[in-house]
């Protein structure tokens, strides 16, 4: 250890007179702060001895500051350990600090004044006292050498403590030492080096290495050193920070000192010092760290002696204890104590058992400075305990008591009325955040796909999805470890519904006239709804009268006994519960045979034949007509004979081979899909008679300018009617004219300067037609532009197109009186001319500003962007820097600092760009200095988005036969994938679909569709960011007799086999 100065020694000694006068000043003085002081006492060698110092609290409100001192300047908080041990204690009904300074197993060097000093802010007070201690009979001090050098961290109880101090002495009075029993220094001198750590594990020795370096220099001792008249101590102690003092006395003065630190030189510096006294050599080192702790030695000429210095870390003491907690559960709970130094290893213990905090342990330590805090997240009833913190220099302790919080409703459950289908959520809110249970009419309700227990935070909901009827009941939510419950009644109603999926879109119910309606509606509603029909405003009882109604728990009944023609019309249903009201109208339609036609008109007669005609009849029994059977007879005649065994559909009929010269009669019946109606009024009796035959040996005579003359012969028969006479008639010769215009000349006709034009323009008319070509209403200038002609076309041919021969062109092809005109837009293009002028803006930083002026000459097509580039002034090596830009000014950026541009533009349109550019008149220099411009950081825009329908697929009729189209729009990005199907099955690789996906319009084609492809269909679009479908319905109708009916066709009896015969 070294040489301690006087105010590191605890003296043997007796206090100076000064300090004994002060003593007794300050004991003499009346006591501000103390209430009992410490008084002086005596122990002996070995033994423990306490003083107590008790500080009333009753008018302070913090802690005051306690310091025990021995001697003036020794503050002992720093010394704490084995030997010393400071406590204090607060009575919470006495309010009344225990101070207490134990000193164990005491020594002789222990001996000496101590002093106690108080502080609380402006108050002070002190009390001093004397230790002595007295050697224990019949026993020498020996050195226990296995002590001095157990090193910290292993184990001892005095861990960190180094105290050679015995030693020193014992070797500066040179006392003959005793031995221990077991000499552990000679077992070292006389063992095999490969038996040194048995030596060491079997008696203690931790510290090996220095143990064996000092063993070494003790063999070195016997040899007499010519330079050192006293050398180093074989080894030094000193505690972390503080200062050590290393002295070697020369045999001769004039030798040169050198000292090193394992190996290497030490110099002079704030933190080594050294001094010269006589043949004295001391080196001081300042503020010593764990880093000094090595071997250090010193030369002289050349002889070296050599020690080590083992560097203490000062015990960490509790400076401010725990203290007893009462917390609530679920609470948040933070024990908290302060320790000397920072960020110092504190260890935590529940119950003794050491706490290790982990990512699954509710246990939370946070180090702030010198304090530790555990922190005890959601406390229950098992974290009461008594938790301690544990240090190198004490330990301190307190209780931990976690009850229950009073519980508190904050949102109780409330009875709810549900609508059938709907989803109940029972929501409580209370106001400890703890787990409970749900029970439905005493029993424990169970989760399941449609029901959700939900515990978030202090709220609990019980979610029923899709109520239903049995869902009805009482609930009940318990917490836990509390008695209290909260109740609720649940009541399940279902508004009125009306089902009438079994009746036509437009709700209408046929029925034939004379035959029984039995109309069953189905109805839904819980509790069961009340129906009520009527008709006209007038209610429907029910009873036993012709139309009546008739109820039922799931459908309620319209009954017709006997239906007539007047009881069509609407026919309205109510039903009514007390979750709400349902309305739906019914039309009943009743059909009946259809009303006879009116007598029939012949207007026109032949030798076996006439033609008929009439009006529909004025009825057509409700059901629309569907044609006509016509029968006839001769007027003398009773029998009757069908003309026509396929319905007539027209309202005009021939009927064939009559006897000529005989009077017939002919009559009507109407037919819909009840039947066949009564027969008209028979017609006038008309008589057939045979039509004359055509002139014969028609001849052209004569022709003049203006009158041609003709000849015929008479007819070869001429009927019983006789001959009246003739009609002449004449037509032009001929065929109107009519031009064909290709469907690529329908637009402007586009073609690059130098290029040929060929166009070929076929039209019609007969005879010859006279062709007319104009250019934007001149003449064509033959020279220039080729005209061939031809019978059916027409051509215009250009070898080399010019811009000049750009214009509209029109046709006229005219026949006699009667003419056809046309028109053609013909475009020729070149390349644009260079922009008119380039102008250099502004220049700043790195950025050169440009903007210039459209070209005069643009090609004769619209210009479709600019091309810029730059040059250096020194190369004069172009370089494009924006192509296909479309604004007539831009920034050019990232240019080289120091450089002088030139910069030119291109004009550019459908044929290309120009053949020259532009260039700026002056030139941009970037200069050095200027001002730095930092282009701003845009983030890429996320265009991502998932599908989603813009336009929907609608409900669609579609008519046997015909194509069919379903259409609707999509976007989303990535493009997502379109897939079509038809209830719920993907419509893959089918002949008789097509599909088509043209910007987002997605279109599915249904060729020639039949009433089985009536359904629904669906178009699904996925991408990686979702999925989306919409659904449609397709009714297909089929068109048969001239009657639009939905789904199968309607057919007469005894003529669905004929038709199947004819492959309908």
């Amino acid at each position: 250890m070294p040489e301690p100065t006087k105010k590191e020694e605890w003296s043997l000694g007796e206090s100076p007179a000064g300090e004994e006068q002060d003593k007794q000043n300050a004991n003499s003085q009346v006591s501000v702060l103390f209430v009992e002081k410490p008084q002086g006492g005596t122990v002996k060698v070995g033994e423990n001895i306490t003083f107590i110092a008790k500080v009333k609290a009753e008018d302070l409100l913090r802690k005051p500051t306690v310091k025990w001192f021995k001697g003036k300047w020794m503050d002992l908080a720093s010394k704490a350990g084995k030997h010393l041990q400071l406590k204090e204690t607060f009575e919470r009904q006495t309010r009344m600090y225990t101070f207490e300074m134990q000193i164990i197993k005491a020594k002789e060097n222990y001996a000496g004044n101590y002093r106690c000093e108080v502080t609380y802010k402006d108050k002070f007070d002190t009390c001093s006292f004397d230790l002595e201690v007295h050697e224990s009979t019949g026993t020498t001090p020996s050195i226990d050498i296995r002590s001095a050098f157990k090193r910290s961290g292993e184990g001892q109880e005095d861990a960190g403590e180094l105290d050679f101090s015995g030693l020193l002495k014992r070797r500066e009075v040179k006392q003959q030492e005793e031995e221990p029993e077991v000499d552990v220094w000679e077992l070292l001198k006389n063992a095999n080096p490969s038996e040194y750590e048995k030596i060491a594990f079997q008696y203690g020795i931790t510290d090996l290495r220095g143990m064996l370096k000092r063993l070494k220099r003790m063999r070195r001792v016997e040899k007499k050193s010519a330079a050192f008249a006293k050398i180093l101590d074989p080894a030094y102690q000193v505690d972390k920070g503080g200062r050590v003092r290393f002295v070697v006395e020369l045999a001769d003065p004039k030798l040169e000192v050198k000292w090193f630190k394992n190996g290497q030189e030490i110099r002079p510096s704030t933190k080594y010092i050294f001094e010269h006294k006589g043949c004295q050599r001391i080196m001081f080192i300042n503020n010593c760290q764990m880093t000094d702790d090595s071997e250090y030695y010193v030369t002289a000429g050349d002889e070296k002696c050599s020690t080590e210095l083992f560097v203490r870390e000062p015990p960490i003491m509790v400076t401010k204890q725990l203290e007893d907690t009462t917390a609530y559960c679920g609470e948040r709970v933070e024990l908290e104590c302060e320790v000397s130094e920072d960020d110092a290893n504190v260890k935590w213990f529940k119950n003794g058992e050491e706490i290790i905090p982990g990512p699954k342990s509710r246990y939370r330590i946070r180090v702030e400075g010198k304090k530790h805090i555990l922190v005890i997240e959601g406390a229950t009833k098992a974290d009461s305990a008594e938790y301690s913190a544990m240090t190198t220099g004490g330990q301190s302790s307190c209780k931990l008591s976690v009850d229950l919080k009073p519980l508190k409703i904050l949102t109780p459950l409330t009875d709810q009325t549900v609508n059938l289908g709907k989803e109940i959520c029972l929501k409580c809110e209370i106001s400890e955040n703890i787990t409970g249970k749900w029970t439905k009419n005493g029993l424990p309700v169970q989760e399941s796909d449609r029901l959700k227990v939900v515990h978030k935070g202090r709220i609990h909901k019980l979610v029923i999805a899709n109520a239903l009827t049995e869902d009805e009941g009482d609930y009940v939510f318990a917490p836990d470890a509390y008695s209290v419950t909260l109740p609720a009644k649940v009541h399940v109603i279902d508004p009125p519904k009306i089902i009438l999926d079994g009746l036509d879109a437009d709700n209408t119910v046929t029925v034939i006239a004379g035959s029984k309606l039995r109309l069953e509606i189905p109805i839904s509603g819980e509790p069961p709804p009340k129906a009520i029909w009527s008709r006209a405003d007038k209610a429907i009882m029910e009873g036993s009268g012709r139309i009546r109604a008739e109820s039922y728990p799931d459908s309620s009944t319209l009954v017709i006994d006997v239906a007539e023609r007047d009881d069509s019309g609407v026919y309205h249903i109510n039903l009514k519960n007390e979750a709400g009201e349902a309305h739906a109208s019914i039309k009943i339609k009743v059909v009946d045979l259809p009303d006879p036609p009116v007598a029939p008109n012949v207007t026109e007669v032949g030798d076996d034949w006439c033609i008929m005609n009439w009006e529909p009849p004025a009825y057509d029994g409700g059901s629309p007509i569907l044609g006509y059977f016509i029968e006839r007879k001769k007027k003398q005649s009773s029998r009757w004979m069908r003309l026509n065994f396929d319905l007539c559909k027209e309202t005009t009929f021939e009927p064939k081979k009559m006897i000529e010269g005989v009077a017939y009669e002919v009559r009507i019946f109407a037919v819909n899909a009840i039947g066949i109606s009564k027969p008209s009024m028979p017609s006038k009796p008309f008589v057939p008679l045979a039509v004359t035959s055509p002139p014969t040996l028609l001849a052209v005579d004569s022709v003049t300018d203006t009158t041609v003359t003709m000849k015929w012969r008479p007819p070869d028969q001429i009927g019983a009617a006789g001959l009246d006479g003739y009609v002449l008639e004449y037509c032009f010769e001929g065929k109107p004219p009519k031009i064909r215009i290709p469907r690529h000349l329908k637009q402007t006709y586009i073609r690059r300067v130098g290029e040929a034009v060929n166009l070929v323009i076929p039209f019609q008319g007969k005879p010859r037609p006279e062709l007319t070509w104009k250019k934007d209403g001149a003449d064509i200038d033959k020279n220039q532009i080729n005209i061939r002609n031809s019978e059916t076309d027409t051509i215009i041919f250009i070898r080399k197109a010019e811009r000049s021969h750009s214009g509209k062109y029109d046709l006229q092809v005219k026949v006699e009186k009667f003419t056809e005109s046309a028109s053609i837009d013909i475009q020729i293009v070149d390349r644009p001319g260079p922009p008119q002028t380039v102008k250099i803006e502004d220049v700043w930083g790195e950025n050169v500003a440009l903007s210039w002026t459209p070209p005069k000459d643009d090609g004769n097509a619209a210009i479709t962007g600019y091309t810029i580039q730059k040059a250096d002034k020194k190369s004069m090596e172009w370089f494009t820097v924006i192509e296909h830009y479309h604004r007539t000014n831009a920034t050019i950026t990232e240019l080289v600092i120091g450089n002088e541009y030139y910069f030119r533009v291109f004009s550019e349109n459908m044929c290309g760009l120009s053949e020259d550019a532009t260039m700026t008149k002056e030139s941009a220099v970037i200069a050095k200095d200027g001002k730095i411009y930092k282009n701003p950081v845009y983030e890429d825009f996320d265009f991502s988005e998932a599908p989603m329908f813009t336009q929907p697929l609608v409900n669609t009729y579609a008519i046997a036969g015909y194509n069919a189209t379903l259409n609707c729009s999509v976007r989303g990005n990535p493009k997502p994938k379109i897939t079509w199907m038809k209830n719920k099955v993907a419509i893959v690789d089918d002949p008789r679909y097509r599909m088509f996906s043209n910007q987002g319009v997605c279109t599915l084609e249904i060729r020639k569709p039949s009433p089985y492809d009536g359904g629904t269909y669906c178009c699904k679009a996925v991408n990686d960011l979702g999925t989306v479908e919409i659904e449609c319905k397709l009714e297909v109708k089929v068109i048969y007799q001239g009657v639009n009916t939905p789904g199968q066709p309607v057919f007469l009896e005894g003529q669905q086999q004929l038709l199947h015969n004819k492959d309908f």
